[in-house]
């Protein structure tokens, strides 16, 4: 047990510096963020349609769990395309720092899903992520765009996981992922066809691009997520989620390491970006200390 322990922690590790990867691979790839998002997931689906043959695992579920499943998929549809649009017009490091806050934007969202009280702590913690925005706004507000659309898609990051929460006490976590990804490639293709951006320009992707997106799509999106819910079986969900929030730091050290110059930010963007990940820490510590407080209460 202490051994599969061990090895579930390295490879969420892993899991997470993939993730990280997945912004570095959006700079990377030269299609708009709509396009790219909508390759990306048509990936996704495929795989987890094989990992289903293959397996030969039921992914039938009621009518009435398939259309929320569908329905949240737009959420996570519009999360990634904000997301990369937020790489595309500023850029990596600004996007994830902007990204980490997800867990403030949580904090606002959990009392009004879960009807409970709101937690001063949080409040305290949300404050804090308010004057981290604030210094990074002030010093690289020629990245406005980018920080608004990142802010947008951490906010959707922050919904969708909370209906996610909800959805994971009845349902298998893949198959929510399987139906709630088609329903994201279902709702893009619709504003393609209609707007016509279904046209022979959008299909004519690069060999660099596909490959690319085939990394995205297969490793980064269905391995990455079917992986991280192995792992948990043997993590508690306190590790699970401080290793998460390492997430933006891997991703900005690797976006410096491979861009260089086009990433390097000013003293005062990393202090607020360091703020940030700090109160998500901080806020995670303080959480679980109440949890075993009352655990042992």
């Amino acid at each position: 047990m202490q051994n599969d322990s061990l090895r579930s922690y390295f490879k969420l590790h892993f899991i997470v510096l993939i993730w990280g990867f997945t912004a570095i691979i959006g700079n990377l790839i030269t299609l708009d963020a709509l396009p790219l998002v909508w390759f990306r997931i048509g990936i996704a689906v495929i795989t987890l349609f094989l990992f289903f043959c293959i397996t030969k695992k039921s992914f039938v579920v009621p009518k009435k769990a398939l259309i929320k499943f569908l329905l949240a998929g737009i959420v996570i549809a519009v999360h990634w395309l904000t997301f990369f649009w937020a790489i595309k017009v500023s850029n990596v490091s600004v996007t994830l720092a902007c990204i980490s806050t997800g867990a403030f934007f949580a904090s606002i969202l959990e009392p009004i899903f879960y009807k409970r009280k709101v937690i001063l702590y949080e409040v305290f913690f949300g404050f804090l992520v308010i004057i981290a925005l604030g210094v990074i706004f002030s010093v690289e507000s020629q990245y406005i765009e980018g920080i608004m659309l990142a802010l947008f898609s951490a906010f959707l990051s922050a919904l969708f996981s909370i209906i996610n929460g909800k959805f994971i006490v009845k349902n298998d976590a893949s198959v929510i992922t399987f139906y709630e990804l088609t329903g994201g490639l279902l709702i893009l293709s619709l504003f393609l066809l209609f707007s016509g951006g279904f046209n022979i320009a959008f299909f004519q992707v690069s060999a660099m691009d596909w490959f690319w997106l085939l990394i995205l799509g297969v490793f980064c999106t269905a391995y990455a997520f079917l992986s991280s819910v192995k792992v948990m079986k043997y993590l508690t969900p306190y590790t699970v989620m401080l290793t998460i929030n390492l997430e933006p730091v891997y991703g900005i050290i690797l976006a410096v390491l491979i861009f260089k110059d086009s990433e390097k930010m000013t003293p005062e963007f990393y202090l607020g970006a360091l703020l940030i990940l700090s109160t998500v820490v901080l806020n995670g510590v303080v959480k679980n200390r109440k949890k075993r407080k009352l655990s042992e209460g």
